[in-house]
């Protein structure tokens, strides 16, 4: 078993690292992939991404709020299958309130300077998954589990 603070650091190392996650909703019609631009927070109790309201995966999200989003590093490359860290979080996603939008769309913009006009546009949604559980795998089938607690 892997200790807790390792866990947080190579969490921390592979969300610094990569821009980009695929997140995982549901619908009535079945289950729905989407890539997204992400941002975890430092104490890893939430990850954000934005979304337009006009969107499937909104639409998913309002219906069902329980996701699923994969961050991963690998390179396409033989070597991943014993080198590459894939982190698969479960959570619940929330739209970002008023009161606290400020604060996370700040942060969120730092790691995406480029999605600016997008995340500060009237019709996109500022999301942030109250993470449950977070799954690391490495080396091909080490897992790990680290919950999340408030």
């Amino acid at each position: 078993m892997t200790e807790k603070g390792e866990l947080e650091q190579l969490l921390h190392r592979l969300f610094s690292d990569q821009l980009l996650a695929v997140l995982g909703t549901q619908s009535r019609r079945g289950p729905y992939g989407s890539l997204v631009a992400f941002y975890a927070t430092d104490d890893l109790k939430h990850i954000l991404f934005a979304t337009a309201r006009s969107t499937r995966k909104y639409e998913n999200l309002m219906q069902t709020p329980q996701v699923s989003m994969v961050i991963d590093n690998r390179t396409n490359r033989k070597r991943d299958f014993h080198e590459a860290i894939a982190v698969t979080i479960t959570g619940r996603v929330t739209e970002v309130i008023d009161s606290e939008r400020g604060g996370f769309e700040t942060l969120y913009l730092k790691k995406h300077p480029g999605l600016l006009d997008f995340a500060k546009s009237s019709a996109c949604a500022l999301l942030k998954i109250e993470v449950e559980t977070y799954y690391i795998v490495r080396q091909f089938q080490q897992v790990d589990e680290l919950w999340v607690c408030d």
